[in-house]
């Protein structure tokens, strides 16, 4: 796997790490589309998607952003042991969320479709003031190998002792 991109003087080590696999189904996808109000054609009436899509398409697929949460999910159950390498000897104040997310869809994901990430993460920056960035890169992939989406979302810390 690449290496996230690096900075002139970035000196940062990256962490690898692998999830475990899930396999996502129709249920996920017609639950995702109706919690969020994704009532869009290529969503929810079939007979658009046979008719209006590319044969590579022309059945039930996921939204990317299903796809993203499920990447999310997988990295869950282990993001505190990574974050705690990544922030191994560094003195960081309490995690104050999501500052940011980009992402990249490279292909579908279909129903039957089995679903991991590969992923790496590091101190993207320090700031003058003390707030620490650390950037977590997922590399969503199915069960050959194919990155479906390719997503980084920066995590941002409080300086050490701020704790507003």
């Amino acid at each position: 796997m690449s290496q996230l991109n690096k900075n002139d003087g970035d000196h940062y080590p990256v962490h690898s790490f692998t999830t475990a696999r899930r396999t996502l189904t129709e249920t996920d996808i017609v639950n995702f589309v109706n919690l969020v109000g994704l009532h869009e054609p290529i969503f929810v009436d079939m007979e658009y998607i046979h008719t209006h899509m590319p044969e590579s398409h022309r059945k039930r697929f996921a939204p990317a952003p299903l796809v993203i949460s499920i990447g999310m999910g997988l990295v869950a159950p282990i993001v505190e042991g990574v974050l705690n390498r990544v922030l191994k000897n560094q003195n960081v104040g309490f995690v104050a969320g999501m500052a940011g997310l980009e992402a990249n869809v490279s292909c579908p994901a279909f129903p039957g479709d089995t679903l991991k990430v590969d992923g790496e993460a590091k101190i993207k920056k320090k700031t003058s003031s003390g707030y620490t960035l650390v950037e977590i890169r997922h590399l969503v992939r199915n069960q050959h190998g194919e990155t479906v989406v390719d997503f980084s979302e920066t995590i941002i810390y409080l300086p050490p002792g701020n704790i507003s």
